[in-house]
């Protein structure tokens, strides 16, 4: 067991809140082990383990807010760390929209800690790791990427009566699989370190480099678009750091502004956010331990909420959804379990139903050039095809493309009837295969993204 568990860690944070003196206390304690084999070359080069516990004081004085934070735990760093936190807070100004730290609210306990992920142990990493090295190696390839597996914990106390306490473990893998001209990629993230399957993880991305091999120049311009998952999850990452949180909306810097129930997609897209779900990665409350909501933030093409925290939700008197970030961060609010509905459609379907277009296995270095708009510039990468009379006929260069994602979710013409789960903005998503109308490329790289 390397966490501290609910009991010790309300323990510590009671001691810490009890030597905080202001008009009101938040304490939080984040921590747990992480556990890491890393390959290259078809080989594994390194395994490490990290394990800490962080622990963040806010203290309140008037409208005046400190907040301190150490990751070292004995009680001489828990009482300086307290008193650091109440000493940053007089020597603030007021903050005049600051209205109080939220008070208690009903948290669901979501189970998200499995044993067979929390315990798993370097041999259980390296099988997995051995099956994609194997396999690389078989077909004259070179496979590099990450086994993670780990366990955390969050608690949250203050001086109105909040407690919450969560822990989970998780298990992700990444790999990179490189030949002189080609390379795939493929990754997996779950609860349940079990349904990791080196083999099928090998096999997504040899099936790619191999087909990717000798790849040819294409013409930019406007082309439909096949775009697996890996791709799909970037719009999502912009959608949720550009667009749907409360502070972009209040500023209007989001197109979501001004909008709230106009149609802003095309009427098969719908997206929210769920902490509570066990299809992502759950997180049942924020921060500042307030319940997360669920969030509908596109419902059938129609604008319907964002995110907000207990401040911004305070200073606009709407309802806080829990979604703040750690105290001291400025970013303002964001949704961290995003979901999009699945369609009905397969990707053979889509690929047939393609007169030409190109398949994209995944983005890399995207970039927004118009935030409110949500236009990005960015390069595909690790699988790109050219689509002709529904068939993949040739791989080409990585394409580079500047597109409107907004625009690009008014043109969904099939939406795929299965869902991935990956890594996202903030915390998690899960997100289908998508064919999209006209998607703008406007160059091409003769290189392989290292």
């Amino acid at each position: 067991m390397t966490l501290l568990g609910e009991r010790d860690l309300q323990t510590l944070m009671r001691n810490v809140m009890r030597q905080v003196a202001a008009d009101q206390v938040e304490v939080v304690a984040y921590g747990g082990t992480s556990s890491l084999t890393r390959f290259a070359n078809n080989y594994i080069h390194q395994n490490v383990q990290e394990s800490s516990t962080q622990v963040r004081v806010r203290a309140v004085i008037g409208k005046k807010i400190g907040v301190a934070t150490t990751d070292d735990v004995s009680e001489g760093a828990l009482s300086a760390v307290a008193r650091r936190a109440v000493e940053i807070a007089r020597l603030q100004q007021d903050n005049e929209d600051f209205v109080s730290l939220p008070g208690p609210a009903p948290i669901a306990k979501v189970p998200a800690r499995l044993p067979q992920t929390a315990e798993c142990g370097p041999e259980r990493r390296a099988d997995v790791v051995r099956a994609v090295c194997d396999a690389a190696k078989a077909a004259s390839l070179v496979a590099a990427g990450a086994f993670r597996t780990g366990e955390s914990e969050i608690a949250v106390m203050n001086s109105l009566g909040v407690w919450a306490y969560h822990d989970d473990a998780t298990a992700d893998i990444n790999t990179v699989v490189m030949g002189e001209t080609s390379s795939g990629h493929a990754e997996r993230w779950t609860l349940d370190v079990n349904e990791i399957d080196g083999t099928a993880l090998a096999a997504e991305a040899i099936d790619k480099a191999r087909r990717s091999i000798n790849p040819h120049m294409l013409e930019p311009g406007d082309y439909d678009v096949i775009l697996e998952e890996y791709a799909v999850a970037d719009l999502m990452d912009y959608f949720a750091y550009l667009s749907f949180g409360s502070r972009a909306f209040v500023e209007k810097r989001s197109f979501m502004s001004g909008r709230i129930g106009e149609k802003v997609m095309g009427e098969n897209v719908s997206i929210w956010d769920d902490g509570h779900s066990r299809e992502g990665i759950p997180s049942p409350f924020d921060w500042e331990g307030a319940p997360r909501k669920r969030v509908d933030f596109i419902e059938k093409g129609i604008a319907r909420g964002v995110v907000w925290d207990s401040y911004e939700a305070n200073e606009q008197g709407v309802e806080n959804t829990g979604h703040a970030l750690p105290a001291g961060e400025t970013f303002g609010p964001i949704p961290g379990n995003m979901f999009m509905a699945t369609g009905n459609a397969t990707k053979e379907e889509m690929l047939a139903s393609t007169k030409r277009g190109i398949w994209v296995s995944r983005f890399w270095y995207t970039r927004p050039v118009h935030p409110l708009n949500v236009v990005l510039t960015g390069m595909t990468r690790d699988g790109t095809f050219l689509i002709e009379d529904g068939k993949i006929v040739a791989p080409v260069h990585n394409l580079r493309f500047t597109q409107g994602y907004l625009e690009a979710m008014n043109q969904v013409e099939m939406i795929g009837h299965e869902s991935r789960l990956l890594s996202g903005f903030g915390g998690s998503c899960r997100v289908p295969a998508l064919k999209i109308k006209d998607w703008t490329f406007t160059g091409s790289s003769t290189s392989i993204p290292e």
